[in-house]
């Protein structure tokens, strides 16, 4: 089964359950607040039993986000990056580092299925700005990252195509979204809990101007006895259907969006908090975790260089009123990750180990831990 659509279920969220998470959310409370930014999902599901490498249990998939909707003008975003532990992939962070922008989407999926993200994108690319790279020297270099999936996915198996890939960007909307097992996060774990794909947001007010800050997370990272939300050491009371009793085997690539207007050195120290923001959940940056970050404005929204004017001008706010945006930051970050362990969903073990259940965070056990402690309604 392949489905290729963002929409959210009816499944509850973090603050339905009564966690007093701080700060004022979006409308959707998710990464598609922030104006122009599109997400869309393919997700792989098949195939029941023992792993047979070539033919499933398949359960993966893709997330594309457009950070600039379906506009056919390749106008790029100034963007930043941060890797807390650089086990892991996340293509055009050197262009990144060095121009402060990228162009076209981004998207992120399993370890295995890179090469096939970053081929389908150029395409999707190559058909979008049609006109400006045939009759220009357009260079095309997508924004892909991924998380490993193998202990639930088929991840030698490489069911991602490039029809799956175009999918997910093809039907990235707007609105509220989905969460848990959808797009690159179906087959992630996280803190032995079911993981996968979470979002949150919140409005911050400067000097009378208000914006919005965003998260969106593939999480897939972490060990029980690490888990903590809200400062409350939930890992340490959920002790049951444990996954990996040792080591941590994951990652968590964290994309942060906003409309404020921000300069590329900005952004880097933005998405350096999303660092803060996996570091309130638990994790110390594991050494087989790939904890890589990237943060954008769509702001400032102009053509390439290559087709603009010599001398040019852009907007952006005085570090000295970031402490706002910082928070919002930290704190979309830490509730998206809460919000991917909610609302996933139970999901067969194929691998290292076999034959067991990663279970989902159970709700009623969370609520009565954070009650116990006065961290929910």
């Amino acid at each position: 089964m392949v489905t290729a659509t963002a929409y959210r279920s009816e499944s509850p969220r973090a603050r339905d359950l009564g966690l007093d998470f701080p700060g004022t959310p979006g409308r959707h409370n998710a990464l598609t607040d922030v104006p122009g930014v599109l997400v869309g999902y393919s997700t792989l599901v098949s195939g029941e039993g023992p792993l047979v490498v070539g033919k499933g249990p398949v359960r993966t998939g893709v997330t594309a986000i457009l950070p600039r909707g379906h506009d056919a003008r390749p106008n790029p975003v100034f963007a930043g990056s941060y890797a807390l532990n650089g086990n892991g992939e996340m293509t055009g962070t050197h262009w990144i580092r060095d121009g402060g922008y990228f162009l076209g989407p981004v998207c992120i999926t399993n370890t295995h299925s890179v090469g096939i993200a970053h081929h389908a994108s150029v395409g999707w690319m190559l058909d979008t700005y049609r006109e400006h790279f045939y009759n220009h020297h357009l260079w095309a270099m997508p924004v892909i990252a991924e998380t490993y999936d193998g202990t639930l996915n088929d991840i030698n198996g490489r069911h991602v195509t490039e029809q799956h890939v175009r999918a997910a960007l093809d039907s990235a909307a707007g609105g509220a979204i989905a969460e848990g097992n959808v797009g690159g996060g179906t087959g992630m774990m996280c803190f032995e809990f079911k993981g996968g794909t979470g979002t949150a947001s919140r409005r911050v007010e400067i000097d009378g101007q208000s914006y919005t800050i965003a998260a969106l997370v593939q999480a897939n990272y972490g060990i029980r006895p690490w888990l903590t939300i809200l400062g409350v050491p939930v890992g340490k009371y959920l002790t049951e259907d444990r996954i990996r009793q040792e080591h941590e085997l994951g990652s968590i690539i964290v994309v942060i969006a906003t409309d404020a207007p921000m300069l590329p050195h900005q952004l880097q120290r933005v998405a350096k908090r999303g660092a803060l923001g996996i570091g309130r959940c638990g994790s110390p940056g594991g050494n087989s975790s790939g904890d890589i970050f990237l943060a954008f404005s769509v702001a400032n929204d102009a053509p390439l260089a290559m087709h603009n004017r010599a001398h040019l001008s852009a907007q952006f706010i005085n570090d000295e009123y970031f402490d706002g945006l910082y928070a919002g930051a930290v704190d979309s970050v830490e509730e998206a990750i809460v919000n991917a362990l909610i609302a996933a969903q139970d999901t067969p073990t194929i691998k290292n180990p076999a034959d067991r259940v990663c279970r989902a965070l159970p709700q009623q056990q969370l609520v009565d831990i954070m009650r116990r402690h006065g961290r929910c309604a």
